[in-house]
């Protein structure tokens, strides 16, 4: 998740088709494959883990109920001399969905919930600012069709900190929430309908969750390498993470508290062999595997021509008919994981009965799955089985004159990635520039007689679509082959028009034109959070571009309210936020979604002088400071019980962490900003260095 660009209204570009960047090293692959299966394997998790930056990567390969081939790339640690060997651990990030999914559809078999049932049936507490709660549906959660908002998630990425307070109160923080679709009108990537699911398997079962993931499916099919993070096991065991690759210091151990969600961890082989279970009726009847394979997003808005694309969800699976084996009349079932610094893919044939699973310690999980596909294809190849790897041909139309009623769509368009602006400068072409925020970037595109765009290198087109609500889409397809591994397909909405916004207020225009050079700061993130790492920044920058909206697509109501606008379904709109001024005993705070965030305008300078302590308040809140006249100078800083810091220099960069890398000093850099959180009453006690 990049934090970063969720506040700022994902202004940090959005690659159009194809859609998958590669490296500039990635056209130059080259050496020896290998004869074997297994050297064809290492060869392909090898090329994942350059391509994606990984510092390593393992997979495992299931057959016919039996992991028949395994093995790993790069290194369990960049310091300690140990084995990248067959018992190491990753986190597995979202593939943790597709066993909640999994054991939704196993109390519903057993016929203790029913999918098309109310969630508030099963969790009468969840309510919500919206009426519309009350027709979400347990399907819905699991299929991402459920109209929630964005992703309320706060404490939930931490370090070395079991604490599950974010599924734990989930319920309290969606109180104060509003919808943004109609549930069931369209799927978009939901990680709340997921820790939702999480909470309804619990309130279900009467157990623990992961205390019925044993019960249920990982005990009775001997996966005993699957844990979540507050369980008893060797975290040693954990491959090593880094925050880049150049640094060697290891962090903490990778925690994710929404564990239904995201925070299981595994070995390749125990993932690999959970696909298996897919595949064969040991764990769910063919009635409840046909209803977890279903594409339930085209049952909603989404594209026409999306068979090829990257998503097509199921019940716990990003996808239910991956490109390129639906050539081939292969059924590929697919989920991707990430968290913060683990990756994960796995890939079930069920009709073929194997699967694949890659994990990375860094890296892309896009890799991770390209190099799982090609483990599988060529596994299906040693059966005599091939797969269809060719490109789909792009539409043939013929360079035509733009139609007049076409170039009404001019205009400002948006994802959460993007901001771009489509203008039509002849008869024959249309360009599409990102916003000047974003480097002003312009793609040209030709028109053709079929009534698409053509680009030109000829890889990828776009066409006006008006979905079912009315609004104006900007669909694209093409293709990107990765040497080495498979191809990536995409045919999706990639933005959606802005719509002018001419109700709000001149005053409410001007207020929020105002804070656009403002940047804020979180508050209420908890002081293990691994947010701190990553950049705990917000901006509401009003972009020229888009008149009338906040950070890119917040609609302005008024002069202290913008809400989220874009209806995107995949993953275009997924977290959303309203925006929200509120003032607090005279200042003006930043409320997005479930964060509280500070101008950074009002900051004091730290002091440091003879007894100086930084105390955590009643409320909670963290501390933030400029450094001013320290700059330059070393300050020492002795640690409460619960509490830590952070340093960050004039451009937001980390330069100490207490969490993440142990430090109780830290040279100040010139214009930077120190941070103190910790629990109500956490004491720092402040010194700088002789």
């Amino acid at each position: 998740m990049d934090w970063k660009r969720m506040f700022s209204g994902g202004l940090a570009g959005l690659i159009l088709v194809p859609a998958l960047t590669l490296p500039a090293f990635a056209a130059q692959e080259t050496g020896a494959v290998g004869d074997t299966f297994e050297a064809k394997a290492l060869h392909a998790i090898e090329l994942a883990g350059q391509y994606g930056g990984a510092d390593s990567v393992r997979y495992a390969l299931w057959e016919d109920g039996a992991i028949t081939a395994q093995g790993g790339w790069g290194v369990y640690s960049k310091t300690e001399n140990r084995a990248l060997t067959e018992d190491i651990l990753y986190g597995i990030g979202s593939v943790s969905k597709t066993y909640t999914a999994a054991a939704v559809l196993k109390l519903a078999q057993d016929g203790k919930l029913k999918l098309e049932d109310p969630v508030t049936k099963y969790l009468p507490g969840f309510t919500m600012a919206d009426e519309r709660y009350k027709d979400i549906t347990v399907r819905m959660l699991l299929d991402h069709s459920s109209g929630l908002m964005g992703d309320t998630t706060r404490d939930a990425f931490l370090f070395g900190d079991t604490d599950e307070s974010a599924a734990d109160d989930l319920l309290e923080r969606l109180s104060t929430q509003r919808l943004k679709a109609d549930p069931g009108a369209y799927c978009v990537y939901s990680n709340d309908g997921y820790t939702l699911a999480q909470l309804v398997v619990e309130a279900v079962s009467g157990m623990d969750f992961m205390d019925y993931l044993h019960v249920a499916i990982l005990d009775p099919a001997g996966l005993t390498d699957t844990y979540a993070p507050g369980d008893d096991f060797d975290t040693g065991l954990l491959a090593r993470t880094y925050a880049s690759a150049e640094d060697t210091r290891a962090l903490p151990q990778d925690t994710v508290g929404i564990v239904g969600t995201g925070g299981l961890y595994a070995t390749a082989a125990d993932l690999a062999s959970f696909g298996g279970l897919l595949c064969g009726n040991d764990l769910l009847s063919q009635e409840w595997l046909d209803l977890m394979n279903t594409d339930w997003a085209v049952k909603g808005l989404w594209p026409e021509d999306s068979e090829n694309d990257t998503l097509a969800y199921g019940l716990g699976w990003d996808n239910v008919h991956q490109y390129p084996f639906n050539q081939s009349g292969i059924t590929a079932l697919v989920k991707g994981g990430d968290t913060l610094r683990y990756h994960a893919s796995l890939i079930v044939l069920p009709e073929e009965d194997k699967a694949v699973a890659v994990l990375s310690s860094g890296g892309v999980s896009t890799y991770d799955q390209l190099a799982g596909e090609r483990i599988l294809i060529d596994a299906l190849a040693e059966d005599g089985v091939t797969v269809d790897e060719s490109l789909p041909a792009l539409p043939a139309g013929q360079p035509a004159a733009i139609p007049e009623a076409l170039k009404a769509n001019a205009g400002t368009y948006v994802s959460l990635g993007l901001v771009a602006t489509v203008a039509f400068p002849d008869d024959q072409t249309m360009t599409l520039t990102t916003a000047a925020a974003l480097g002003g970037t312009a793609q040209t595109f030709t028109y053709r007689d079929d009534g698409t765009f053509l680009d030109e290198t000829g890889s990828f087109y776009m066409k006006f679509v008006t979905g079912d609500n009315g609004r104006t889409y900007l669909y694209q397809e093409g293709y990107a082959a990765v040497p080495g591994l498979t191809a990536s397909g995409t045919a999706n909405y990639a933005l959606e028009k802005l719509e002018p916004n001419t109700e709000a207020s001149q005053a409410a225009l001007d207020a929020w034109a105002a804070r656009g050079s403002e940047l804020y700061l979180i508050l209420n993130e908890k002081y293990t959070s691994q947010v701190y790492l990553s950049g705990p920044f917000a901006a509401v920058t009003a972009l020229p571009e888009t008149p009338g909206y906040a950070a890119g697509f917040e609609r302005i109501v008024d002069e202290t309210l913008a809400e989220q606008y874009i209806q995107m379904p995949g993953t275009g709109s997924r977290n959303g936020a309203d925006y929200q001024m509120v003032t607090v005993d005279g200042r003006e705070y930043l409320k997005a979604g479930d964060y509280l965030c500070a101008p950074a305008s009002g900051l004091t300078a730290l002091y440091a002088g003879a007894g100086a302590y930084c105390t955590v308040l009643e409320e909670g809140y963290a501390r933030w400071f400029h450094v001013g006249d320290l700059a330059g100078k070393t300050l020492a800083v002795t640690l409460p019980e619960a509490g830590g810091f952070t340093v960050y220099d004039a451009s937001g960069v980390v330069t100490a962490s207490s969490v993440a890398y142990g430090d109780t000093s830290a040279v100040l850099p010139e214009g930077g900003w120190i941070v103190f959180a910790g629990a109500p009453g956490a004491r720092f006690y402040l010194s700088l260095a002789e």
